[in-house]
């Protein structure tokens, strides 16, 4: 009887862990910002011209060799089909790991890392198959210096591993 005490205390322990807050990077695309889990992230730099590469889709600029590893780097922007914007020195390209491969998103700033709550977490609205969520965990709600704004999290894996990415295989689910 004891064992099983300790293993319902070990358990109850466990359980706030489970609801412990996620850490998410914040950037800006246009006028709409986006969150990323922090733990994808494996470095943020300033923005470079990559080298094209023919017959590529309008979204992938090119690709970088950043220490000796040759990263493809894509524009969110032309993804996402928003307006182009010119490069400036606001736009950053943040390194990602995902999926066992590095891959780097250039996006119009970098805003902070923020942790949410899973409870704060609201699922995207059904736009009954017009806008593509597939994509997106949810929307949250940040309040930071007596303001509030929305943040839009992605599932930056799941994005990036997607077949009309074409860059890593596809996750398993």
């Amino acid at each position: 009887m004891e064992n099983t005490a300790t293993y319902d205390t070990a358990s109850t322990n466990a359980r706030p862990a489970e609801k412990a807050a996620r850490e998410y990077l914040s950037f800006q695309l246009g006028s709409v910002e986006y969150g990323i889990d922090i733990l994808k992230v494996q470095e943020i730099r300033g923005f470079e011209t990559s080298t094209r590469m023919f017959n590529a889709p309008p979204y992938v600029l090119g690709v970088l060799n950043m220490r000796g590893v040759i990263v493809p780097i894509l524009d969110m922007r032309l993804k996402f089909e928003m307006a182009e914007v010119a490069y400036n020195s606001q736009t950053v390209t943040i390194v990602l790991n995902v999926a066992n491969r590095v891959v780097g998103m250039v996006v119009d700033a970098v805003q902070d890392v923020v942790a949410i709550q899973a409870a704060e977490v609201k699922p995207a609205p059904d736009f009954n198959g017009a806008v593509n969520t597939q994509h997106i965990i949810g929307i949250a709600t940040v309040d930071q210096a007596q303001q509030q704004r929305m943040l839009v999290l992605l599932d930056i894996e799941k994005l990036m591993s997607s077949a009309d990415m074409g860059l890593v295989a596809e996750a398993v689910a």
